[in-house]
């Protein structure tokens, strides 16, 4: 049924040239004899002639060759007859022109210096001021110039389409490279996330073990922060997951107003957090202040699971231009590689945080610091919003 559709559109504009072609060269063919002496008159068979050569394009589209050879044999048998030059040889132009723009220009270089050779029979054949040698070169222009036009026109044809598969191509490769970015983004959201959660209720429930056999009570404390901890860890992974499913982060996302809520929630899994904002506190970019909260949240995270420490700090400074975050602790800073599979988790811990800051015209530094500890430090330009 496609086929069938395509093949009617090509097929109404040919049947419009060929009875264009054939309506002209039958009305303007007796003009054109009425003003060449000598001529043949126009009887029956110089209107068949002229007939074959139009309705034989019909079919240029499909069989360009064997069009060209219909059109080239009754044009030439049409001229060797003697009858008037005339709109004849407009369906020669037309047959060329379609052999060189269907074809590739090898097969196509053949086909036309074929109705070439045929034409110069008519050339060799008749006699009169154009013909033998002298007519060569007007015969020729005949030929070439529409198989130039068509050759011209198949090369735009085809740097257009490469043109837009090129285009294509470029659409397609930009889509891959926004869903992996995607992706990304919502495997380091729900890392950060699921990651932070889940140590600090790790933390909450190996207090609980150690206090249930000897203080009960102490133990429901930590139980009860457990609960608190997974159901908040559990809104926040809802939020994600319904932005993306969204498509947008319709519902707000957290940032540097949530440290007190992060400090809370860590002072039930045992880690004392001292929150210190310097200078004045100013609204940020959605995407900016969730990274810089990402950043606390995650080297909290680490200190909670490998620095051994029951305290840190967290500096947030709103400067002019930017905003820092740093993250210290008087823990056990880092180890030699491969000595603990957990500095491992650590490092792509960090790795994650780095690609967070880096992707907003950030930097972040990470490392142990001098009298003992680990310092995580993150710079993100801010400019103020007026």
């Amino acid at each position: 049924m496609r086929w069938s559709g395509q093949w009617a559109r090509r097929a109404v504009p040919d049947a419009a040239l060929a009875l264009a072609l054939l309506g002209f060269g039958q009305l303007a063919t007796g003009l054109a004899g009425d003003n060449q002496p000598g001529s043949r008159p126009v009887d029956g068979v110089c209107r068949v002639l002229i007939a074959v050569a139009a309705i034989a394009l019909l079919a240029r589209r499909r069989v360009p060759v064997t069009t060209l050879a219909l059109v080239s044999a009754a044009s030439v048998t049409y001229l060797v007859l003697g009858f008037p030059y005339g709109p004849i040889l407009l369906t020669f132009l037309v047959a060329v022109y379609t052999v060189a723009v269907r074809l590739p220009v090898r097969p196509a270089a053949l086909a036309t210096g074929g109705a070439f050779v045929v034409l110069l029979t008519h050339v060799f054949w008749s006699r009169g001021p154009a013909t033998g040698w002298a007519g060569v070169l007007p015969a020729s222009a005949w030929v070439a110039v529409p198989f130039a036009v068509g050759v011209v026109v198949r090369v735009n044809r085809e740097v257009a389409a490469r043109g837009r598969a090129e285009e294509a191509r470029g659409r397609a490769e930009e889509a891959r490279r926004r869903a992996d970015e995607e992706r990304l983004r919502i495997a380091q959201e729900v890392h950060d996330v699921v990651g932070h959660g889940l140590a600090a209720i790790s933390m909450q429930a190996e207090i609980a073990l150690h206090l249930l056999p000897k203080r009960p009570e102490q133990a429901e404390t930590a139980l009860a922060a457990i609960s608190r901890t997974s159901r908040e860890a559990l809104d926040e992974l809802r939020v994600t997951l319904g932005a993306v499913r969204q498509g947008a982060e319709r519902e707000p996302v957290p940032g540097l107003a949530r440290l007190p809520a992060l400090r809370d929630r860590l002072a039930g899994a045992g880690l004392a957090v001292e929150v210190r904002v310097v200078g004045a506190a100013r609204e940020l970019p959605a995407a900016l202040d969730l990274a810089a909260y990402r950043v606390a949240q995650e080297a909290l995270t680490n200190v909670l699971r490998h620095a051994g420490v029951a305290n840190a700090e967290v500096t947030v400074n709103y400067r002019a231009d930017e905003v820092t975050i740093e993250v210290t602790d008087r823990g056990v800073g880092a180890r030699p590689s491969g000595t603990d599979p957990a500095d491992d988790e650590r490092g792509h811990g960090l790795a994650g945080m780095r690609e967070r800051v880096t992707a907003l015209g950030g930097w972040l530094t990470a490392g142990p610091q001098a009298g003992g500890g680990f310092r995580v430090y993150a710079r993100l330009p801010a400019e103020p919003t007026t």
